[in-house]
């Protein structure tokens, strides 16, 4: 109507999160339940140039693996954002990978699986070093867990008592969107304490 100005529609943030954890600890999964686009993954069969070299311990029935990265969005209206995902490869020799993924990224999730909880240890040293603000989740496969938050914090030995450390099943959107918003929330209370400093 003349006279009035209708209010621009409010852009909604873009923010770069990574997925990480080791090998075959559901990170593809995680993506590719959230994303409202077809998920870009850089996945290649498995093959015997891998034996002895990738450990398929608890997971022999693994076929295919990471070996770039997963890409995903989902937009969060409530939260006013947009979330890029990239999943990391698992693999100890597509790590160095990691470190170009990092560029430009707010906060991460750490995906674990307590059944094979030292494929975990280089992620959680990898955004402690960098102090890339994470909460952990912790993959409930076939919906259970024999462990507690408290119980799996310890066992990491996380640097910061307050990192977050959540139950889900990658395969559920309703659990994965539940995990991002908790690293929403820890990105913005960090980015708060450096303002205030």
């Amino acid at each position: 109507m003349p006279g009035y100005d209708t209010p621009a529609p409010q852009q909604s943030a873009p923010v770069k999160v990574l997925i990480a954890g080791g090998f075959g600890v559901g990170k593809t999964t995680l993506v590719e339940s959230i994303s409202e686009i077809e998920p870009l993954r850089t996945e290649e069969r498995l093959t015997s140039a891998g034996v002895g070299v990738d450990d398929l311990d608890g997971i022999e029935s693994k076929t295919a693996t990471t070996v770039a990265m997963d890409f995903g969005r989902i937009t969060l209206t409530d939260a006013g954002v947009v979330l890029y995902l990239f999943g990391t490869p698992g693999q100890e020799r597509f790590w160095f990978m990691w470190d170009d993924l990092l560029n430009g990224a707010l906060g991460a999730v750490v995906l674990v699986d307590t059944r094979s909880l030292d494929r975990s240890f280089p992620a959680v040293d990898f955004f402690e070093s960098r102090g890339l603000p994470f909460v952990v989740g912790a993959n409930c496969f076939h919906g259970e867990q024999p462990y507690t938050a408290q119980e799996i914090a310890a066992a990491l030995h996380l640097r910061d008592p307050n990192t977050p450390v959540l139950m889900l099943d990658a395969r559920s959107r309703q659990d994965v969107r539940a995990c991002l918003l908790s690293l929403l929330d820890r990105v913005i209370a960090n980015a708060g304490a450096a303002a205030a400093v």
